[in-house]
């Protein structure tokens, strides 16, 4: 991150050095090329170049971070008039000191002769000819600095904000996690605490089950991306635990898929409808079911949990259906894949059905 940083303050020095170096040999190549002279040197034009250069840096790196972008406007404006005039005295006084060429004063005069001949337009004088070409350069390279620093500044806000919504993201995502992870552990203990009665052998595995799913969401799921085999064993390895406290009377058909290691989603994506199937779809008086299946292909991930609702799930099982776990995995499949997911829950008296299609890039 440093060296980035680091090459980002670095190119504009970069881009300003090779601008002047260009600045500074382009027209002593031109002089050479067509004048056909090597002694003779631009020092007027370089005069010039230095004084734009001033206005420029005085604008961009002083006075419209300073005045103009804290919107004290009239304050910026005076002053960056004022060091035009101030360098435009200072240009007349060196160029009259030690550049001035009445032959190229002579010439200029003859070309505009040659230009006005029907005397339409008076002939300035070269005094106000300069103050115009300087005026004009002046304001021009005022307007650059401004228009460069202005979208600086906007590229930096830009960016600035796009870590704040990146910082905020992991935030919420890491707290929706810490909130399906206790929710899932709370149930699950919850079921092999009932079995430790039932069946020691069943309780031990399921102990052994568990240890595994734990290590999962202490070590692989830690990262922001986990691969789609893992996230479909660690959901085998639910499936497993929950089913051994299964009667007969339910019907319980899982479809995983074998898919490559290459595939990378976030992790705990699909868990909570897992989960609140085996909740809510249960009955160990009359027959239920949960079918759970998914598919993978066209770089898309179809997932589907139908369960049934029996007679025995109150008014108040079935409103907390969608409760704490399923609201969180909505929230981080928008925030994960925005524009990129399709979530169908329907609930009808009988079931219970979630369709979840996301687009993945592998």
């Amino acid at each position: 991150m440093n060296t980035t940083i680091h090459k980002n303050r670095s190119l504009p020095l970069v881009l300003h050095t090779l601008a002047w170096l260009l600045l500074i040999i382009l027209p002593q190549l031109i002089i050479n090329r067509y004048w056909g002279s090597t002694k003779h040197v631009a020092w007027g034009f370089y005069l010039g170049a230095t004084l734009y250069g001033i206005i420029f840096y005085v604008n961009y790196l002083w006075l419209v971070p300073r005045f103009y972008l804290k919107q004290k406007r009239v304050i910026y404006f005076v002053s960056a008039t004022l060091v035009i005039v101030v360098l435009y005295f200072f240009f007349i006084i060196v160029n009259e000191q030690y550049f001035h060429n009445a032959e190229r004063e002579k010439q200029i005069a003859e070309a505009f002769e040659k230009l006005m001949k029907d005397n339409v337009i008076p002939k300035p004088p070269m005094k106000q000819l300069q103050l115009y070409y300087f005026l004009l350069i002046s304001v021009i390279v005022t307007g650059f600095s401004i228009g460069l620093r202005v979208i600086e500044q906007h590229t930096a806000s830009e960016k600035r904000q796009k870590e704040l919504e990146k910082e905020k993201l992991n935030s919420e995502l890491a707290f929706l996690k810490n909130q399906v992870s206790p929710h899932f552990f709370f149930n699950t203990l919850n079921n092999i605490y009932s079995l430790i009665e039932i069946n020691t052998k069943d309780a031990q595995e399921a102990v052994l089950k568990l240890s595994k799913l734990m290590r999962y969401l202490l070590y692989e799921s830690e990262h922001g991306k986990t691969n789609l085999s893992s996230e479909i064993s660690f959901m085998s390895h639910y499936v497993d635990l929950m089913k051994l406290r299964l009667s007969q009377k339910v019907e319980l058909k899982v479809d995983f898929p074998q898919v490559e290691n290459n595939i990378e989603i976030p992790p705990l994506l699909f868990i909570p409808f897992i989960e609140n199937a085996f909740k809510h779809g249960i009955s160990y008086r009359e027959k239920s079911f949960i079918h759970v299946s998914m598919t993978v292909e066209n770089n898309k991930i179809k997932f589907s949990c139908i369960n049934s609702l029996g007679q025995a799930s109150d008014k108040n099982t079935n409103e907390n259906h969608s409760g704490i776990g399923l609201e969180n995995v909505k929230k981080r499949l928008n925030l994960l894949f925005p524009d990129k997911h399709t979530l169908s829950i329907e609930k009808s008296d009988l079931e219970y059905l979630v369709l979840l299609e996301i687009e993945i890039n592998q």
